[in-house]
């Protein structure tokens, strides 16, 4: 497993100009990974116990911590992201804090999931970061209040350990443990202030919910679906066309290069497990002078591929069977296609666009098997048990 580079102590003061130009960061080996606390996916901070200087709830912006250094408010200077007030000790004897004191911040996950990688981004606290931080992870069902995860009964798993940061940086972590969350809690010690909280990792749908559903959109983040590649990513990236709800502008969906060759442009996904598809939707919201022209897609089933311990080769390409031909697109606009009865069962699909452009979204609805369901329910299993 890589781990990143680590950051510590302050940055320098802001001297003008760009405030990123000082920016400390690095690439991180799983950021490619969906954010499991993106907003977008309902995420949210549900309890701070201090947030005097800015907001809890700036930790999930999706947006890139923005700083103005003329903005001051009547507590002091306004801050992009979660920062409290300086902690003391006991008394003028005693006027620091004490080792174990420490702030911290309840986040639920917008999608329970398999947490691989955190990052801790400390963006434009340069003096005023925390010493260091750490995070913890739970797993509970439903919808808990802040009384409920504070209880002394909620189990608590140590993700990163208590650990010196560096202010004004994207400080990263591996993380290793293979289980199944729902929420965080972010620790600052002893105080300071956090810019943004990014929570890369797999999601990990309920199988009991998604039974009870029946039909669903098998390919969509929150239900487990992923984008495993894409031809290009040079606008926008191809996980927005999985994610919630309808693109609100250009840029939240996906968006190629032009390209000048004689190719085409393409997204693999991966079900949420063995399903057999119905209907396919393919938005081309806000889309309009760069819409794909037309479209096509294909499913293969990766379960058919299985080895003789019975587990699926997720890196075959296998054989690829057209779903939907290839159909011409209008910009801006829904596509719903009904397939066929008897389609067989997939657990990939391949988006072909031609020549290239964008699509914003895409939705597959359908109902798993009853092999994709036991696989679904048997991963459920493993992620609530292994260490």
């Amino acid at each position: 497993m890589t781990h990143p580079p680590r950051f510590t102590g302050a940055a320098s003061p802001y001297a003008g100009g760009d405030p990123y130009a000082d920016y400390r960061t690095a690439d991180l080996p799983f950021a490619h990974l969906p954010d499991l606390a993106d907003r977008r996916l309902g995420a949210s901070v549900i309890a701070a116990n201090d947030e005097f200087f800015a907001e809890r709830e700036n930790l999930l912006k999706p947006s890139r911590a923005e700083f103005d250094p003329e903005r001051f408010g009547h507590k002091g200077k306004i801050m992009d992201g979660w920062e409290t007030r300086r902690r003391r000790g006991t008394g003028a004897a005693a006027p620091r804090p004490a080792p174990d004191d420490h702030d911290w911040a309840l986040v639920r996950l917008g999608a329970p999931g398999v947490v691989r990688g955190v990052v801790v981004d400390t963006a434009h606290f340069r003096g005023n970061h925390p010493r260091a931080v750490s995070v913890e992870a739970a797993c509970l069902p439903g919808t808990p209040s802040p009384e409920e995860l504070l209880a002394e009964d909620t189990a608590w798993t140590v993700l990163v350990p208590e650990t010196e940061v560096g202010g004004h940086a994207a400080n990263g972590f591996t993380v290793e443990d293979a289980r199944r969350f729902t929420h965080l809690r972010l620790n600052q010690h002893p105080d300071g202030g956090v810019a943004r909280l990014r929570v890369h990792g797999e999601v990990a749908p309920d199988p009991e919910w998604l039974t009870a559903l029946g039909t669903f959109d098998l390919v969509a983040l929150e239900n487990g679906g992923t984008v495993q590649d894409a031809s290009d990513r040079f606008y926008s990236p191809p996980g927005n066309t999985i994610l919630p709800g309808r693109s609100r502008q250009m840029d939240d969906g996906w968006e190629t290069r032009r390209r000048r060759d004689t190719g085409n442009d393409w997204i693999r996904y991966a079900l949420t497990a063995q399903a057999e598809v119905r209907a396919v939707e393919i938005d081309t919201a806000y889309l309009k002078g760069n819409a794909a022209g037309w479209a096509a897609l294909w499913g293969r089933d990766a379960a058919a591929d299985a080895d003789a311990n019975g587990n699926a080769d997720e890196g075959a390409e296998g054989e690829w069977r057209e779903l939907l031909p290839r159909t011409r697109l209008q910009p801006d606009s829904p596509h719903r296609f009904l397939l066929p009865p008897g389609t067989p069962p997939v657990t990939h699909v391949r988006l072909d666009v031609f020549p290239d452009g964008g699509i914003s979204r895409l939705r597959l609805y359908g109902s798993l098997t009853e092999r994709g369901a036991r696989d679904l329910a048997e991963r459920h299993r493993k992620r609530a048990s292994e260490e």
